[in-house]
């Protein structure tokens, strides 16, 4: 009869074969140790996103704290562009000009002559002239008068009053005698004015405009000039220019604040009967 062999107590025991419970147990587990790096991952982006902005933000902020201690740059003023050189119309004894800003510069000279050299000029421009310079109209400066500014009806009373003044200085030998400038355009007179200038060198000069035989200076209507040789160095390379309103509000104030001191010079108290 045979004998069932008992187990050796030096044999390897049997794999015990965990339960399902366990299983779970461990699969559970090993999905929440992994959440929290899936977290992670999620959120790496966002926070990459929002502090993008951030960072520059905070950057600014340093740049314009840097900026705001240190001094600030010194602007340069900015300096309106006007052009009104300084001229004297008593430069030249005689000064023909022609093209388009000829008669914008005659403007400029004849208030140079009214307003720099008020107590020394004597402007004459005959009331056709005026119009066309000044806008005036025919009864416009008719009642009131300035010791500056004549404004005869014509060129032929223009010089007629010109040639008689000369002449009576020259007898009179006046030494404060006003410096005459006539201001007009020269019409069929180029003989006339010619001679009245050589008959009084240093008394008269003579801003002209039209058709002169002699010498002329073209001006554009920027004001640059084109200028004999002769006469090239005692101008600017552009003449200023004035438009007719601004000239004609200037020839009225140089009016009115010229008119009352005259009457106050001349007023008399009226004697009692």
């Amino acid at each position: 009869m045979s004998k069932t062999t008992a187990p050796s107590s030096t044999s390897a025991p049997a794999s015990v074969r965990p339960s399902p419970r366990a299983q779970v147990d461990e699969e559970q587990g090993g999905a929440r140790s992994l959440q929290p790096l899936l977290l992670i991952g999620l959120l790496l982006p966002t926070v990459a996103a929002i502090g993008y902005p951030l960072r520059h933000r905070i950057l600014a902020a340093a740049a314009s704290a840097l900026l705001a201690g240190s001094p600030p740059a010194e602007e340069e003023p900015a300096v309106p562009f006007t052009y009104r050189p300084a001229i004297d119309p008593f430069t030249l004894p005689l000064l023909c000009l022609t093209g388009e800003g000829a008669a914008a510069s005659a403007r400029v000279m004849a208030l140079a002559a009214l307003e720099e050299y008020r107590d020394s000029a004597l402007v004459v421009i005959p009331r056709p002239d005026a119009t066309m310079l000044f806008g005036l109209a025919e009864d416009d400066l008719l009642d009131d008068s300035t010791d500056g500014l004549f404004i005869p009806g014509n060129l032929d009373a223009a010089l007629a009053y010109m040639e008689t003044e000369l002449a009576m200085r020259r007898e009179a030998t006046a030494p404060h005698a006003r410096r005459l400038l006539l201001v007009a355009d020269c019409e069929k007179e180029a003989d006339r004015i010619s001679q009245l200038l050589a008959r009084h060198p240093g008394d008269v000069s003579a801003v002209l405009l039209g058709d002169w035989p002699g010498e002329r200076v073209t001006v554009d209507d920027d004001g640059r000039i084109d200028a004999p040789s002769s006469v090239v160095g005692a101008l600017p390379e552009r003449l200023p220019a004035m438009s007719r309103t601004e000239a004609r509000d200037r020839l009225y104030a140089v009016v009115r604040n010229d008119t009352p001191k005259k009457r106050r010079r001349g007023s008399r108290t009226p004697k009692r009967a």
